[in-house]
């Protein structure tokens, strides 16, 4: 299961890089895919198709490992964490990014988080679900709030033309 939802959130974050503008600039896609060239948008397309199989697997799993939410959150967490450290640590090291160095921590960074994923639900270890789901539900709000509203810090300005955010437009 983590290796097709690996070849999955592959998949559709590659489509939802491009989603917002296939969709002419619709604002409702525009929460789930990336609005612009900002980190932060670009970690929408890891968390919200890890997001969708993570939603599966628990219906799949929820019998069979109780831990399975708890394991594919910090899957997420740790997907998105690796992304972030990752990628500025490149850029602040040589002084500009790459396109394929990005899109290859895109890939790495998924199959981190399922591997993260795939051992810790293997583990059985305990954990409270309910914490883990709140955390889910906290940075679902982060993302569709820092969509619309983003702070003016590096993380959500876009290199390309500075922008924040989905502009306001609609």
């Amino acid at each position: 299961f983590q290796i097709i939802s690996a070849i999955f959130i592959s998949i559709a974050g590659i489509l939802l890089h491009f989603a917002f503008e296939w969709s002419g600039n619709n604002a409702f896609i525009g929460l789930f895919s990336a609005v612009n060239e900002s980190t932060w948008e670009h970690l929408k397309l890891i968390f919200f198709p890890m997001l969708i199989t993570l939603i599966i697997g628990y219906f799949l799993f929820k019998n069979e490992f109780q831990n399975y939410i708890c394991g594919k959150t910090i899957g997420i967490i740790t997907a998105i964490l690796f992304t972030i450290i990752f990628f500025y640590t490149y850029t602040g090291i040589i002084g500009t990014n790459y396109d394929f160095i990005n899109i290859a921590t895109f890939f790495i960074s998924v199959i981190l988080g399922e591997c993260i994923t795939y051992k810790l639900t293997l583990n059985n270890f305990n954990c409270n679900r309910y914490f883990y789901t709140i955390i889910l539900i906290l940075l679902t709000f982060a993302f569709l709030i820092f969509t619309l509203n983003p702070p003016k810090i590096g993380l959500f300005r876009s290199p390309i033309d500075n922008s924040y955010g989905i502009q306001k437009s609609f």
